[in-house]
């Protein structure tokens, strides 16, 4: 009798990474990420109480692959600029995963300065701040315009069967960017 496959939680949650990314959030369940691993559902189960437990951990690998996807490279001429074109880009290449971390209501019942709390932003904050040479406070109400443009920009990639055209997203990250920039000398000269 050939030995039994020893199934470890990060196996189930990296297995469940894979089944959301490949498949989408909505198709995860105990028998797709059995079938993923090669065994019966009952060792996905024997760490986790619930797939939502399950779906809650994969949602965590999921968010620091996010993360580290969008974050500048050292090479970025403009690191500002390349935070949003990576975070449009996400969208893009993928489109599964930009569904479950933005279109799933995750973030339901909380108002925009309860997003701006969340300790994984902190990074991408500090990119921002260190871009347009403002301190945190200011950098948040920025953050929110920049966001937006490149949150509709990812979101109409990642749910339709659009040509990406990073030019194109460059050009409209670029205006709305040298838009803050000429707000932000604006208030420096009032």
């Amino acid at each position: 009798m050939p030995p039994k496959i020893k199934v470890t939680k990060q196996m189930v949650v990296e297995a469940s990474f894979e089944v959301i990314r490949t498949n989408g959030h909505e198709n995860l369940n105990a028998r797709a990420i059995a079938e993923y691993l090669g065994c019966s559902t009952q060792p996905v189960l024997y760490n986790f109480k619930t797939v939502d437990e399950i779906r809650e951990a994969a949602y965590e690998m999921a968010d620091g692959y996010h993360t580290s996807f969008i974050m500048p490279k050292e090479t970025d001429e403009d690191p500002m600029l390349a935070l949003g074109l990576n975070y449009v880009r996400f969208g893009h290449e993928e489109k599964n995963l930009f569904r479950f971390l933005f279109q799933t209501d995750k973030f339901g019942g909380k108002n925009m300065g309860e997003l701006l709390d969340d300790p994984n932003l902190s990074g991408i904050l500090d990119v921002m701040s260190e871009g347009l040479e403002v301190d945190r406070e200011k950098v948040s109400e920025v953050f929110m315009t920049f966001f937006c443009v490149a949150h509709g920009l990812a979101s109409l990639l990642a749910n339709n069967s659009m040509e990406y055209d990073e030019e194109q997203c460059s050009k409209m990250l670029e205006n709305v960017y040298m838009g803050m920039l000429a707000s932000r000398e604006g208030e420096i000269n009032a």
